[in-house]
């Protein structure tokens, strides 16, 4: 991976995965994207000049349309190869007698919409990036989008119901996952839904099992080894295939 764009990368499984990547390998270009900059993120820009951070607003479909020249920027003429849908909100705990319409509309714009309407204002660097490493097989290497789900997405394994707003969109990304792998198959760009685990995260929670440096390795462990026949799939961190 020349390049990759994190959303949602001020804190959490985004920011942890932007100081992964930064352990790995200084020369990847990593674009950070997120609403308000936290501390640590901006020192970590400072530390290193690989990493742009790039404000957006997912709650604004504006900010989305205009982040393509500042991206086309930063990664020149070799285009994007990986971008990571990661940002999202939870509203889980609420039962059917307490559900609201805003949080279901709040869920699903930054769940299912935003990361929809990202990867279409960005499929142009991807491209760019799958034609000129088209010696490569499909891959993270040439070019893909990992869309960050939940297992809370998946229809065939909720056997407690619940979780309203962020299943539904969850199980909505799912979908578009879907039709993206189908769609940007010609183009040779890998799209998946990955299911980060249960991590100890402000979302998470303190009683989540996984850490976040557990997870994060894990998720870049796997998506480095996907191929062909890999793209449309719905995947945990650690490689195993869920049901949707």
């Amino acid at each position: 991976m020349k390049s990759l764009l994190i959303t949602g990368a001020n804190r959490g499984l985004g920011l942890g995965m932007v100081k992964y990547i930064l352990k790995q390998n200084t020369s990847n270009k990593i674009i950070a994207t997120c609403r308000n900059v936290s501390e640590e993120l901006k020192t970590l820009a400072v530390e290193n000049k690989n990493l742009f951070i790039v404000n957006l607003d997912l709650t604004k479909m504006s900010s989305i349309d205009e982040i393509s020249p500042q991206i086309t920027k930063i990664v020149g003429d070799q285009g994007l190869n990986v971008l990571i849908n990661n940002a999202g909100i939870s509203t889980k705990f609420t039962k059917l007698a307490l559900v609201k319409a805003e949080q279901l509309l709040d869920n699903l714009t930054i769940n299912t919409v935003a990361p929809i309407i990202l990867t279409k204002t960005l499929l142009p660097t991807l491209k760019q990036a799958s034609d000129i490493n088209k010696e490569k097989p499909m891959g993270v290497q040439r070019a893909a989008v990992i869309n960050m789900s939940s297992i809370l997405g998946s229809i065939e394994q909720n056997d407690k119901g619940g979780f309203y707003p962020y299943r539904c969109s969850k199980a909505a990304l799912n979908a578009a996952t879907k039709s993206m792998s189908i769609d940007l198959k010609k183009e040779n760009i890998l799209v998946v839904s990955m299911h980060p685990g249960w991590v100890k995260t402000d979302m998470g929670g303190k009683n989540a099992p996984l850490d976040v440096d557990t997870s994060i390795s894990g998720i870049f462990n796997t998506i480095t080894k996907l191929g062909e026949n890999d793209t449309g799939k719905f995947l945990q961190y650690d490689g195993t295939e869920l049901p949707w």
